[in-house]
């Protein structure tokens, strides 16, 4: 009987201390690539998950009108692949520009993730924006959709996308692509959003980015909400950025990430293409007060103000292709 006894907890002793194990070695980002995130309760394969996710985003292209100024989609596309490789996702990530007001980016089943411009707009660093995506290539990372669909939480999977700020909300991509998305699917599973929230903080870190960018972007849109309340109603409403989900990311920071000596924050070429997106949304808006017929004055090539000579502007350009860092103090 002591025997019996001792092997039990001999066991119990075994399972609980891989548990723990686990459990570190998913909080230690130097472990990225490493580890399996995604295990769990699930009954899509892999291949099954592509194939779906291949599918609705093909639905989706159709239906949305996408953003196709190369410099653009090129850049959203290379910063979502930095961060990509510096993650635990072991499917290949299809990354598309959406033209949309909505502050959001989704992604489907399968690797395919999709960002609004209005999230673009509102984000005011380049470690605010690979914040925001980050969180979604943990999603994928995680496979959250489909664990979360085995759960039996979700009945139509073809249209109800992972969304940053509402989990399996779909405002934002009914508001992209008019597909239809039950109302009743409004909330995504709590502990999947932190699990997302954790590893997203981790890849960001890994690909030298500033982690306290993902907190301030929560803050600042917190703050405009409360500043005026209906603001970002449509997303709080599904989702809302508690305090404690700050907090949260404010302690996993402080006890997971190591300090390093800088972080990046932001580039002059996030700058750069947000005011290209600027010029081709603003390009897609005309003003409806100006009068159609009225001249309109053009500057002839060439005839620029500008005083600085070539070796001071080409000093100028250096300067601003250097990325912002933030050292820790």
């Amino acid at each position: 009987m002591k025997r019996f006894t001792y092997l039990v907890l001999s066991v119990v002793l075994a399972a609980t201390t891989g548990l723990s194990k686990e459990k570190d070695k998913k909080k230690d980002p130097e472990q990225i690539g490493n580890r399996d995130v995604g295990k769990g309760m699930n009954i899509y394969s892999i291949e099954k998950e592509i194939a779906m996710g291949k599918q609705y985003a093909q639905e989706i292209e159709r239906q949305a009108k996408l953003i196709d100024d190369p410099v653009i989609t090129e850049y959203v596309n290379r910063l979502g692949q930095n961060l990509v490789r510096n993650s635990d996702v072991k499917v290949p990530v299809t990354i598309k520009v959406i033209d949309s007001e909505e502050v959001n980016a989704f992604a489907l089943p399968g690797g395919f993730f999709f960002v609004n411009t209005g999230l673009i707009v509102k984000t005011r660093t380049e470690a605010e924006l690979a914040g925001v995506m980050a969180h979604e290539i943990a999603h994928i990372a995680a496979r959250h959709g489909t664990r979360q669909a085995t759960r039996g939480t979700v009945a139509q999977l073809a249209t109800i996308p992972l969304i940053f700020m509402g989990g399996w909300a779909g405002y934002g991509i009914r508001q992209a692509s008019n597909v239809l998305i039950p109302m009743g699917f409004l909330s995504f599973s709590r502990g999947f959003e932190e699990d997302a929230d954790m590893l997203g903080l981790q890849y960001l870190y890994k690909s030298g980015y500033d982690p306290g960018g993902f907190v301030d972007f929560f803050e600042e849109l917190q703050s405009l909400e409360k500043k005026k309340p209906g603001t970002m109603g449509k997303l709080f409403s599904s989702h809302p950025l508690t305090d404690d989900r700050i907090k949260n990311a404010q302690k996993n920071i402080q006890e997971n990430l190591e300090a390093k000596p800088e972080y990046v924050v932001t580039t002059s070429e996030f700058n750069d293409v947000k005011n290209r997106l600027f010029a081709v949304l603003n390009r897609r808006k005309p003003d409806s007060k100006e009068d159609a017929n009225r001249p309109k004055l053009r500057k002839a090539p060439g005839s620029g103000t500008g005083t600085m000579d070539d070796d001071e502007k080409k000093q100028k350009t250096d300067e601003d292709e250097r990325p912002t860092l933030k050292r820790r103090n």
